[in-house]
């Protein structure tokens, strides 16, 4: 049975072994840059069980910063809860669970709670070959940004919800 829920401290081993799996050892997260950000901000890790089985998390800080920032990655103090911008770290599925839509259901229950929360929106970069799965739920590709994350090019993805909240109250050709 699949269960959303966020992060506990407990869950530390498996968001690390996740995330190894997913990324390569210049961009993963390690266990203790994990544990530092579990212990300040361990809502923000949106994880997908499958039983008592991590297979999908995603996570990341809230901030007014527009643009997502290499130093994010490190400097938990950057994360503020009444910030405007979700921005999103990572979207991990377990290689073996992979092509199930686990990231899919991860990545519109981490939409609709951040569109809950009244955010501007949420930002995250992602490699070239990854744009259509994310322009799928809304984001727009910004173009290769200044993050050199892990000595990679990333493209900067923005999903807006001023455009949809501007759309809704002000309805075209009134």
């Amino acid at each position: 049975m699949q269960k959303i829920r966020t992060a506990t401290f407990e869950d530390l081993d498996a968001i690390a072994a996740v995330e190894a799996a997913c990324f390569p050892a210049a961009e993963a997260a390690t266990k203790e840059e994990f544990a530092g950000r579990l212990t300040h901000y361990a809502d923000h890790f949106w994880l997908l069980f499958d039983d008592d089985r991590l297979t999908a998390a995603i996570n990341g800080i809230v901030t007014d910063e527009p643009d997502l920032l290499d130093a994010m990655y490190a400097d938990t103090s950057m994360h503020d809860e009444r910030g405007a911008w979700q921005m999103l770290f990572s979207v991990c599925t377990d290689p073996g669970s992979r092509r199930e839509r686990r990231a899919s259901r991860l990545m519109r229950s981490v939409i609709e709670d951040a569109r809950g929360a009244g955010r501007d929106g949420l930002v995250l970069t992602c490699k070239e070959p990854l744009i259509g799965f994310y322009e799928r739920f809304g984001y727009r590709d910004e173009g290769i940004c200044g993050s050199r994350h892990g000595g990679v090019a990333w493209h900067q993805m923005r999903l807006d919800f001023r455009r949809e909240r501007q759309q809704s109250c002000c309805p075209q050709g009134r």
